[in-house]
């Protein structure tokens, strides 16, 4: 039985207090300005970091939220539909999908980016370690996923990432048991697998999401549907 909880921040509730929204809302809007007209990543993030006094973690949200207006027409553009999953094929991109929805179920912030997904604070820096809300998140996707007529559903998780394999096994024993049609496969580089070979990926990485042949926000879909009493950050 895991012992940990994803949670927020220690620091989180006094990091992202309302006195900070403003001042969010700005950063962001520069940040996004700025990404728009081509300037690189690390440079803006210097620019608006400075400017607005904004520590490493806060920095790490305002990456999260922002996209430049190029990127989130050509998002929309390749999104799909709820109707459109009837009876086809969705590819996961297991670990972003998983940790999003632990982070919510935890009670930790969540942000919603300018691109209309969801997205957390958390980060995995070579090892996933299960929480109190692991087994909760998995079986809520599933039953939506069936909810949806969904076909087959393939998972692709991380094989560098240590403990994957262990996630895996906890995958199919969730899907034989509540019936769920699930592949999981452990791969090198689950992106650009998402990206090359997949026709309907899950995802709210924006790489992937530009990449993709098309793209549904299952993210969203669980967090305005299925989900309630959560902290989301909205700048």
């Amino acid at each position: 039985m895991p012992t940990r909880n994803r949670g927020k921040h220690p620091s989180d509730d006094k990091l992202f207090a309302k006195k900070w929204h403003p001042i969010f809302t700005e950063a962001i809007d520069d940040y996004s300005f700025l990404l728009s007209r081509g300037y690189a990543m690390n440079s803006i993030l210097k620019i608006v970091g400075f400017r607005y006094k904004l520590n490493k973690r806060q920095q790490m949200a305002i990456i999260r939220v922002a996209a430049a207006e190029h990127a989130i027409q050509l998002r929309k553009s390749k999104e799909l539909q709820a109707l459109h999953l009837v009876n086809n094929t969705v590819s996961i991109d297991g670990f972003n999908l998983l940790i999003l929805l632990e982070s919510a179920l935890s009670g930790a912030f969540i942000l919603k980016g300018r691109d209309g997904t969801y997205r957390d604070i958390s980060s995995v820096h070579g090892t996933y370690k299960r929480v109190y809300q692991t087994e909760s998140a998995m079986i809520l996707i599933g039953n939506t996923l069936k909810k949806l007529a969904v076909g087959t559903v393939f998972w692709y998780l991380d094989s560098p990432i240590s403990n994957s394999g262990r996630v895996k096994t906890m995958l199919l024993e969730i899907s034989e048991k509540h019936q769920f049609n699930w592949t999981v496969e452990l791969v090198n580089n689950p992106d650009k697998v998402l990206v090359r070979d997949c026709k309907i990926v899950v995802s709210s990485d924006g790489w992937v999401i530009d990449h993709a042949k098309n793209w549904f926000n299952l993210g969203s879909y669980l967090i305005q549907n299925e989900l309630e009493n959560l902290n989301i950050l909205e700048f």
